[in-house]
């Protein structure tokens, strides 16, 4: 019998990312509990530390650690602002649809961090946050993320106004997202025409 489960729990860690599923429900029961941040505007913060299965080969956190842990402080932010629960429960799904990132500084073994997270606007079709990893060592970035999060089956505007029970203007973006919008739209215009598609919204 115990041969019998450990094969299973070895076939579930080989076929599944079993860390990624845990993580993300402790991070729903942790935001379920705590006070509710009624401004959808606000940033907010969590806080993070550099582990051993974050490291690459030079001795700091990789590359894709940066966007996984960037998907469970959005997680957290929705959960906390009430973005999730609107759009599940007006049965829209939000999907990232884009984002970028700069590195200014390596984040080193043991290092703490936080990664502040706040919707930066919105269109007619997506969310678009900021996320940057600060260390908590001497309060220096160490990297800026911009994300597209579209939402499907609904709209920015439906889901704020399911939250807050009344229409939010959205505020105007900053120069840097209006060039990385840009870049998006004709980088999708670009790649439409060299697969001979007709013209179709992304």
């Amino acid at each position: 019998m115990f041969l019998l489960v450990l094969g299973a729990l070895l076939l579930l860690f080989c076929t599944l990312d079993v860390w990624y599923f845990l993580r993300g429900a402790q991070v729903f029961f942790q935001a379920w509990f705590q006070p509710r941040i009624w401004d959808i505007m606000a940033e907010q913060s969590v806080d993070g530390m550099v582990l051993p299965h974050d490291l690459d080969y030079m001795g700091h956190m990789n590359n894709s650690r940066y966007l996984r842990e960037c998907d469970f402080a959005r997680f957290h932010h929705y959960m906390r602002n009430g973005l999730f629960m609107a759009s599940h429960r007006l049965g829209a799904r939000m999907v990232v649809g884009a984002s970028t990132i700069r590195y200014r500084r390596s984040l080193a073994f043991r290092e703490p961090f936080e990664i502040r997270t706040r919707v930066v606007g919105w269109d007619e079709k997506a969310f678009y946050l900021e996320q940057r990893f600060v260390s908590k060592t001497d309060g220096f970035i160490s990297a800026v993320m911009l994300c597209r999060q579209n939402v499907v089956r609904c709209s920015p505007e439906k889901i704020i106004e399911f939250v807050c029970k009344r229409k939010i203007t959205c505020p105007e973006f900053p120069e840097d997202l209006k060039h990385w919008i840009n870049y998006i739209s004709a980088s999708s215009q670009a790649l439409r025409a060299e697969s001979g598609l007709e013209k179709k919204d992304e």
